[in-house]
């Protein structure tokens, strides 16, 4: 509306200019006296005059909201030159609310970065950007507490201050994590992703101090690991104390003295000979379970190679063959065609599959048609093998505390196994977890990562 208002008025000035002029030269021609021309010519001249006035302003009017534009400046205001015309005081009022908006734009952007940055600054969470030269962007108060560097103005400060910190900060690839000890109170879990803005990319690293939760957790698994010591130590003490308190009242009681020997009725004999035998087996107990706290707190690091994961779980598989086929259990493997290489202690996996099918084939016992699938799954990231049989499955209860050290559901048995299969994933930068539908399916999942 207001170009076509501009279109008019200037398409007006053009034709009234070039009637002028038509009238001036007609009359230069036609007429003795000159006044009349020369009046005409001073009125054509009158006319470009305001015509060049006319669409200069336009020029004026558009090249000072640019530059508002340009240079941020939105104080400016259009409303001086109403008296041009209704076209000029609507293009005024158009420069204007486009300004408006512009204001307040940027009063929204400026208060949302105020909060963005209260916000930052307030959070118990190291926040910290920089770029690929080491310029720094984005840095809250929390990244200079946790890194005990009072200043930084660039990634120089902290490769002074902090120089193992530092090469973690730049090694740390994007969507990885990784945790860093800086004193006896700082230990930092730390994460990275990378954002492009414009034609630079920006390392975004959150810097987390885990140490309380590291020490609740420690307390916690403290907590648990002292119940199950106790309770298994009382199983085995509180019933030998009892048996030696009752053989001592049998020996005072049916213990009779003669002057070169004892004599002691078959009963008594028969009832020591027992409590002797319970306290020999409940003693070989007790031993067996300080052996398995010892095997479980005494893992050898891995000696990590690269491995075929078809023929390690082929050769897991034909170790229990003949057990499954008595079990009546049948095996199924689901193996990639292309051979999947894992980065790892070959020994030890194969200590975890094997646990694994055991604990399977123990709860088939009581399934009609029992099964065992072992399952290779890749994906962009990670390699997976799944073990699942369709047993009697895991109650949500001890599903959460299968992994516990010395928990278990079966009579017998030391509750290490799956503790001890989840540090050995643990040591290989992987995870083993658990899901179950109890009477439907039990499946534990090893994931391993595909990059070293």
């Amino acid at each position: 509306m207001i170009l076509r208002r501009f279109s008019i008025g200037l398409i007006i000035r053009l034709i009234g200019a070039f009637i002028t002029l038509s009238l001036t030269a007609f009359l230069f021609q036609s007429s003795e006296h000159y006044l009349g021309p020369v009046v005409l010519l001073a009125l054509a001249i009158l006319q470009f005059v305001e015509l060049y006035n006319y669409v200069n302003t336009i020029n004026k009017k558009v090249i000072r909201f640019l530059e508002s534009v340009q240079y941020s400046d939105f104080s400016s205001n259009f409303s001086t030159d109403n008296k041009l015309g209704k076209s000029f005081k609507k293009l005024n009022q158009a420069f204007n609310d486009v300004l408006e908006i512009f204001r307040k734009t940027r009063v929204e952007k400026e208060q949302n970065l105020i909060m963005i940055s209260t916000i930052l600054q307030n959070i118990q969470t190291g926040i910290l950007s920089f770029d690929a030269s080491g310029e720094v962007g984005l840095l809250n108060s929390m990244t200079k507490k946790l890194l005990l560097t009072p200043q930084i103005r660039n990634m120089d400060d902290i490769r002074r201050s902090q120089p193992e910190v530092f090469k973690r900060l730049v090694e740390l690839k994007p969507g990885k994590s990784d945790l860093i000890i800086v004193n006896s109170d700082i230990k930092l879990a730390l994460s990275s992703t990378i954002l492009r803005l414009g034609n630079k990319d920006w390392k975004i690293v959150s810097l987390h101090n885990i140490y309380s939760e590291l020490q609740q957790n420690e307390l916690y698994a403290w907590q648990n690991l002292t119940k199950v010591l106790r309770h298994e130590i009382m199983n085995s003490i509180t019933p030998i104390a009892t048996l030696v308190s009752s053989m001592n009242d049998i020996l005072e009681e049916d213990l009779t003295k003669q002057p070169m020997s004892y004599d002691m009725p078959l009963e008594a004999h028969e009832d020591l000979k027992l409590g002797l035998k319970t306290i020999e087996n409940r003693s070989r107990g007790l031993v067996n379970f300080i052996n398995a706290y010892r095997d479980y707190t005494n893992i050898p690091a891995p000696k990590f190679s690269t491995i075929s994961a078809q023929q390690l779980i082929r050769y897991v598989a034909k170790l229990y063959k003949e057990e499954l086929q008595k079990g009546g259990i049948s095996l199924q493997l689901n193996l990639p065609e292309i051979d999947v290489k894992l980065w790892a202690d070959e020994e030890q996996i194969q200590l975890i599959l094997i646990n694994l099918i055991k604990n399977a084939k123990e709860s088939l016992h009581n399934t009609e048609n029992p099964s065992l699938s072992i399952t290779i799954i890749t994906t962009q990231n990670f390699y997976y093998i799944n073990v699942e049989d369709n047993g009697e499955g895991i109650v949500p209860e001890a599903l959460e505390r299968i992994f516990i050290p010395f928990f278990t559901t079966k009579k017998e048995g030391s509750g290490i196994g799956l503790a001890l299969s989840r540090q050995i994933m643990q040591l290989h930068n992987g995870k083993l977890n658990a899901s179950s539908t109890p009477g439907v399916n039990t499946t534990f999942t090893l994931q391993f990562p595909k990059e070293r």
